[in-house]
């Protein structure tokens, strides 16, 4: 994997930053309106939003990672046109009709999330019902964020396969355990595969899963795997087929992600990177919101108004920038060109 890119100053890194509070359409990941920065740079436009639960460590790779779009661009992509699919959060099997309506056109596959806090598999299988009832022909994958033990994600997968899914996303928390769910599911004969999320970006040694042979696919994210070019070795070290998924980002963000769909040499699947599609709104004009199943490769540059107009209150806003002044204080001693200090007559922060 290629070195990071070397750390701005921190009053560049603040100079244009903005703190945005983005209302969803429906409650995913516990919440109903998604925080988040995004930042320019001589590069471009880049987000940071690390969710507030996660620690100052965790949150370092995703400050790289608007780094790296920031300040370096991206790669040269190899398609310009990026299958996706939508995502149905943990919605009782009567919403699915209404999330699904907020894809325009055709959906050619569907993630839905299961294993939520609170529900049992009976909900799970009546979503998962709901969505290929809805879309007989589209490719379903499921998304338990390592929701199950082994032998819960056995039996629910062996339920859940009857719906024809194509793979299990992080059925069990830990690498071993996706091994057991694999070599369960192979034993019992069900034609399900397993893909590996939070064992690849949450883990100190990304490449485990592989060396294990504990998933058959990876998903990637570009932020919390430290930015596109990161991710791209991740992928070419791993030697598995990739699916490129989002954090709930902005369309700021989701442009990280097609840069990464975009240059991987293979694109197997169809990627999670129509979550915008959740949202009520967004900081641009024209968002990234898949049409048809696809998102067109373009430039995402916020617009001031909505900007202003998404900006949180100012103890939210400081809450965010304090972040980032320690993310970066962290990442700065290992980076002999970083100097965290503010240059004299830098602009100040930006809204």
């Amino acid at each position: 994997m290629s070195p990071p890119p070397p750390l701005p100053e921190l009053d560049e890194l603040l100079a244009d930053a903005h703190v945005v509070a983005l209302p969803l359409r429906v409650r995913f990941r516990g919440v109903d309106v998604r925080e988040t920065v995004v930042l320019r740079g001589p590069a471009g436009w880049a987000e940071f939003g690390p969710f507030p639960e996660y620690g100052d460590a965790e949150a370092a790779a995703w400050l790289r990672g608007a780094v790296d779009a920031a300040w370096h661009g991206f790669p040269a992509p190899v398609r310009f046109r990026i299958p996706v699919n939508a995502t149905v959060p943990a919605v009782p099997a009567s919403g699915v009709a209404a999330v699904l309506a907020g894809f325009a056109g055709r959906v050619g596959a569907v993630k839905v999330k299961v294993a939520e806090r609170g529900q049992d598999l009976d909900d799970d299988v009546a979503r998962v019902a709901a969505v290929r009832a809805l879309l007989p022909d589209a490719e379903l994958r499921v998304d338990a964020n390592g929701g199950w033990d082994v032998a819960r994600a056995l039996a629910a997968l062996e339920r859940l396969a009857e719906h024809r899914l194509a793979y299990a996303e992080q059925p069990v928390p830990t690498v071993a355990g996706l091994a057991a769910v694999r070599e369960g599911l192979a034993a019992r004969g069900i034609p399900v595969l397993v893909a590996a999320d939070e064992s690849v970006r949450k883990e100190t040694d990304p490449l485990a899963v592989a060396r294990a042979g504990a998933a058959d696919l990876i998903v990637v994210k570009a932020a919390p795997l430290g930015g596109v070019r990161r991710a791209l070795g991740i992928v070419a070290q791993a030697g598995l087929p990739a699916v490129v998924s989002s954090a709930l980002d902005s369309s700021v963000g989701i442009r990280a992600g097609l840069a990464l769909a975009a240059a991987l040499p293979e694109l197997p699947y169809a990627c999670g990177l129509g979550t915008v599609s959740l949202m009520r709104d967004d900081v641009l004009r024209e968002p990234l919101r898949p049409v048809d199943g696809f998102l067109e490769l373009r430039d995402a540059v916020p617009d001031p108004q909505l900007l202003a107009r998404h900006a949180v209150p100012a103890p939210r806003r400081r809450w965010w920038l304090d972040r980032v002044r320690r993310v970066h204080a962290l990442l700065a001693p290992a980076d002999p060109q970083a100097r965290p200090g503010t240059r004299p007559g830098a602009r100040p922060p930006g809204g």
